[in-house]
């Protein structure tokens, strides 16, 4: 449904978006996480036809966004984190006002407003000026709008911001609801929020695609970079030996607390080293007070990812 390849933008000599590729099938939701600057907003421009990408390609629905943007636009959906409105206007009348701009039969059009109306909570205020909305109710408001026409392709730019938990919570599920018809891209910097709603993620960074895949893809690799936590009571050179002996363990980061000694263990990949350890405490009469996995989050593997591409960027720019 969404096909981009080999897209790079320039700012003048700026470079935003440095030659990413990536896929997205119909009935897909798909979260797309970066930081601020990491070229997040110049992809979606380039996808929604704001703008013109430098180089590479773009299609939506089989619709190239460079030569066919009159097709693409009629496929999409755009929710932009600011939605722009005009304040004078009162809820009914600007749904009516956009339905009319995409030249919407009459009668599909009335249906349509009723739907979104009711899909987005708009009702009790369905005949107030829109500068008398609060920020939450200008968001629902936005989506309404994304929604008018029945898109193929939703593009939705922070969706939940402004709204309040009980609103976030009721968004999340209608944007799931939602990816049961339509392809949606989620831009997003709550990663919680990724991970309730959406299967598969983009991370950018540095207008590079750093990681990409299922959630469960990710999932996957952090819990191969958690670590194990381990509180003990006895000698401080025989545990640590003792330890680090075992064959799975790669690191060991010691510290003395409420005279126990915290290590923190870095194991190696698809091992489990805590029956091991769990023996030779209790041959050595060690004092066992804790021992856990210390699951990374979604979090954790997005700041790694982040800095990672950072640090390949300073070294590319110091060489």
């Amino acid at each position: 449904m969404i096909e981009v390849k080999n897209l790079t933008k320039y700012y003048g000599p700026t470079l935003a978006i440095d030659n990413i590729s990536f896929s997205i099938e119909q009935g897909q939701i798909v979260g797309f996480l970066g930081p601020n600057g990491a070229g997040k907003t110049t992809t979606i421009r380039v996808l929604t036809c704001f703008m013109p990408a430098t180089s590479g390609s773009a299609t939506i629905a089989g619709h190239d966004v460079f030569s066919e943007s009159l097709e693409v636009r009629q496929r999409i959906g755009y929710l932009p984190e600011s939605v722009p409105f005009y304040p004078e206007m009162r809820v009914r009348e600007y749904l009516q006002f956009r339905g009319q701009l995409r030249d919407m039969e009459k009668g599909k059009l009335k249906q349509r407003i009723g739907y979104v109306s009711e899909r987005c909570w708009l009702s009790d205020v369905f005949n107030r000026p829109i500068g008398q909305l609060s920020k939450g109710f200008r968001q629902r408001l936005g989506l309404a709008d994304a929604l008018l026409h029945d898109p193929d392709v939703l593009i939705l730019d922070e969706p939940t911001v402004g709204l309040d938990p009980t609103q976030i919570r009721a968004t999340r599920q209608l944007i799931k609801d939602l990816g049961e018809r339509h392809t949606i891209l989620l831009s997003s910097h709550i990663l919680p929020e990724v991970e309730a709603v959406c299967k598969q993620t983009i991370i950018i960074s540095g207008g590079r695609i750093v990681a990409k895949g299922s959630i469960e893809d990710l999932r996957r690799q952090i819990r191969e970079h958690s670590r194990l936590i381990v509180e003990l009571k006895g000698p401080k050179d025989s545990i640590e030996s003792s330890i680090r002996g075992i064959e799975s363990v790669k690191s060991i980061d010691v510290t003395p607390t409420d005279g126990y000694l915290r290590l923190a263990i870095e194991v190696a990949e698809r091992s489990d080293p805590r029956e091991r350890i769990y023996e030779l405490a209790s041959r050595n009469k060690w004092s066992l007070r804790e021992m856990r996995l210390e699951v990374a989050t979604l979090e954790d593997f997005f700041v790694r990812a982040v800095a990672q591409q950072g640090a390949r960027a300073a070294a590319v720019a110091e060489a």
